[in-house]
């Protein structure tokens, strides 16, 4: 009997089957966990989008035509087998497109496909049945199948690499800009919604240009709106201070916080002591300034006291 007639050894067929798959699924779940952390569809989604495609292509590529073309898989070439039909003809992609997605059988009834080779006469599994293959001892297992074998560890170990140090460098910086984020607003947060908030008669026009100042470009037309009504009603004193702020939410470039205020409006006789809850949002400039987006009450203003 010939090397070409002797079934391929399970060990070996298992050695080939690593080789072929376990690099362009390491690459395919490096880029994919990558991706999913990154903003989707920008820059770095397309890179980590790119790399796993490009895992998926040359995987196909490799199980699929390599064969045709060379009689061999990568992993194959490596270990000395070669796949062919029961009569040792040559299968074509299609065929090993086939196999391979017959090894679904090897793999639902608890691998059991998987083992069978170690019983069966011809080292056959529940897919090589199906479609009527076999794995035999080929004249692979040449230096260059293993060089090539090499090479592709190599490169799926680089591209792995590369794609954490993707993830090190966006997902790691963005976590840092983020809890920047969250100490800035932190400590601004709550004075900007009390310079928004607070105006003093005798300083109105001063108090709500600087108010408008640290509003943002979409909620400065909102914000000159509520300043105009209380022109027309006539200005009372408002002066607020915060009791309690708690951050909400927080990207490296826009936050939310829940501000807990207490203050005064009016002048005695008639002056009432006031505490209310308001959600603000707020977004960085361009300046690296930080700017109210948003300002909604979450518990109405509640008179507290009153003097006389």
């Amino acid at each position: 009997m010939t090397a070409a007639d002797e079934s391929a050894s399970w060990p070996a067929r298992a050695g080939a089957l690593l080789v072929d798959l376990l690099p362009g699924a390491a690459v395919l779940a490096a880029s994919v966990l990558v991706a999913l952390s990154v903003p989707l569809r920008g820059s770095w989604w397309w890179i980590c989008a790119g790399i796993g495609a490009a895992a998926i292509l040359w995987t196909a590529f490799n199980r699929f035509f390599l064969p045709v073309i060379s009689g061999h898989t990568v992993g194959r070439g490596s270990f000395g087998i070669t796949v062919v039909h029961r009569h040792g003809g040559a299968v074509g992609p299609w065929g090993l497109l086939l196999r391979d997605l017959a090894h679904l059988a090897d793999t639902v009834p608890l691998f059991i496909g998987w083992l069978w080779p170690l019983s069966d006469a011809r080292k056959r599994t529940f897919a090589d049945l199906l479609v009527r293959t076999e794995s035999r001892r080929s004249d692979g297992g040449s230096r260059n199948w293993h060089r090539g074998s090499a090479a592709t560890i190599s490169t799926a170990a680089a591209l792995c690499v590369v794609c954490a140090v993707i993830s090190y460098a966006v997902v790691g910086q963005r976590e840092r800009a983020t809890a920047q984020a969250i100490a800035q607003i932190s400590a601004q947060g709550p004075q900007l919604v009390v310079q928004i908030l607070s105006y003093r008669p005798e300083t109105i026009q001063v108090d709500f240009d600087h108010a408008r100042s640290l509003a943002s470009d979409r909620y400065r037309e909102q914000l000159s709106a509520m300043q105009q009504a209380a022109l027309k009603v006539g200005p009372q004193p408002n002066e607020y201070s915060v009791t309690e702020s708690s951050v909400l939410t927080a990207a490296p470039d826009r936050a939310t916080m829940l501000v807990f205020l207490q203050g005064r409006r009016g002048a005695p006789p008639g002056q009432r002591y006031l505490a209310a809850s308001v959600r603000a949002s707020f977004v960085k400039t361009v300046a690296a300034q930080w700017r109210v987006d948003d300002l909604a009450v979450v518990a109405d203003f509640q008179t507290v006291g009153a003097t006389s």
